[in-house]
């Protein structure tokens, strides 16, 4: 156990490192598809709206 601990300990640095390019990914897939997402979320909501007034 006290070998387990003294591993997170270590590579404390790393995560954040991992962190950081796991969001810079997301960051970059999101400004390439900007166009799509931004379609794909307003045909979500106007169908959500859509489906809430026949309610």
């Amino acid at each position: 156990m006290s070998e387990w601990k003294a591993f997170l300990q270590e590579e404390d640095a790393i995560g954040v490192v991992e962190i950081i390019l796991i969001l810079v990914v997301l960051v970059g897939l999101v400004v390439i598809f900007k166009k799509q997402l931004t379609s794909l979320v307003n045909n979500i909501l106007s169908k959500i709206t859509k489906e809430s007034n026949n309610l």
